[in-house]
């Protein structure tokens, strides 16, 4: 499943560091804007422990978890929509990706150059979406024009794309994003995302700060949460350096002796990658036995011959049924027999929903 979170936001506030944090991918990370021109793209599992106690249980081959690509994109600058800086190559670059990590630079270093001088994120993060809304006020004025005049000939999907068109004209004049505009219905909806609008994508807010502020925050995020209370749209704090360090540390028990020491349970870019997951619209499906064990990625919503697709083209066409185990039932049963003896194997046909951490067997006829 070829979704892909970009990293973006100004020059010098950490996106690079934060890249080769999660990512398999190693990107140039410096002291200097524009450090990234190019965009890196990186590959990284998703940590989910369920795929662990499933593999303690099967003792499998082989045990293969689900994966996330993250894109370190360059960095914006004001005018960008204009075309300064980087900006033509920057915009689109997030065009191609399906949700944004926003980082904002949240900690004092005189050592680091800030490209407007001072530390603000708030104003870094107007920066950004400022440009972002220019360009989607471009694309939807365009459209707009268009769509009008085809609703006012007789074209009813014309008259619907002109209604949505609208409104996110609206709201982008009010310097809002197109994601705070909510479709009326599931057509709407589709309509929506034909459109790849750039304020319309998924966003998390990552707030990049100092080791001492890793597990509370400080007021630069406060002022985050203040700026973003009625956006659709997550916070994450992080620091960022200090994870880098904490990726080379092989050991298991002293990266969570330095984690501790933080004052955390557990590793920012952990958490950072599962919210990437999520943000994406994905979850989880799981297959166990002792060949291996291994966690398969859909979208929310997926039913179950889509997920068997996923597995391979064939099931999907001939899907018959599936056999599913709740991941909980699983672990207290410990094997299919037993589960299916205590009646706790459900029998699911075409329209099944799958549910994040369903252990999945499928019968198809091809």
């Amino acid at each position: 499943m070829s979704l892909k979170c970009g990293i973006v936001g100004l020059p010098n506030v950490g996106k690079s560091t934060l890249f080769n944090c999660v990512s398999s991918g190693k990107a140039q990370s410096a002291n200097f804007p524009f450090c990234t021109i190019e965009p890196n793209l990186g590959s990284t599992n998703v940590p989910d422990n369920r795929l662990n106690v499933l593999s303690d249980i099967c003792k499998p081959q082989r045990t293969i978890p689900a994966t996330v690509d993250i894109v370190d994109i360059a960095g914006l600058v004001k005018g960008a929509s204009k075309g300064e800086g980087l900006g033509n190559q920057f915009l689109a670059n997030i065009r191609e990706c399906d949700a944004i990590l926003h980082v904002l630079r949240c900690f004092d270093d005189g050592n680091v150059v800030h490209v407007d001088g001072s530390v603000d994120p708030v104003r870094d993060k107007e920066v950004v979406d400022t440009e972002l809304q220019i360009k989607d006020l471009e694309t939807v004025d365009a459209r707009l024009a268009k769509a009008d005049k085809a609703g006012k000939a007789g074209d009813k999907e014309a008259r619907k794309l002109a209604e949505l068109l609208h409104r996110y004209h609206d709201a982008l004049v009010q310097g809002k994003p197109c994601r705070s505009v909510e479709p009326v219905n599931d057509e709407e909806a589709a309509i929506a995302k034909d459109l790849f609008l750039l304020t319309n994508k998924p966003v998390m807010y990552v707030c990049n700060v100092d080791d001492a502020s890793a597990a509370s925050g400080n007021p630069y995020v406060e002022a985050v949460r203040e700026a973003v209370k009625d956006e659709h749209a997550e916070i994450l704090v992080i620091a960022a350096k200090t994870e880098a360090e904490i990726a080379e540390i092989e050991d298991y028990e002293d990266r969570q002796m330095f984690l501790e020491e933080m004052g955390l349970q557990e590793s920012g870019v952990v958490r950072l990658i599962q919210g990437a997951y999520h943000l994406l619209g994905l979850q989880t499906f799981f297959t166990a036995g002792s060949d291996e064990c291994r966690a398969w990625t859909i979208r929310v919503g997926d039913k179950a011959p889509k997920a068997a697709g996923v597995i391979h083209s064939d099931f999907e066409k001939g899907f018959i049924r599936a056999e599913v185990i709740k991941y909980e039932d699983f672990v207290q049963y410990k094997t299919e027999a037993a589960v299916r003896a205590a009646g706790k194997m459900g029998v699911e046909g075409k329209e099944y929903v799958v549910q994040d951490g369903d252990i999945m067997h499928f019968l198809f006829n091809v």
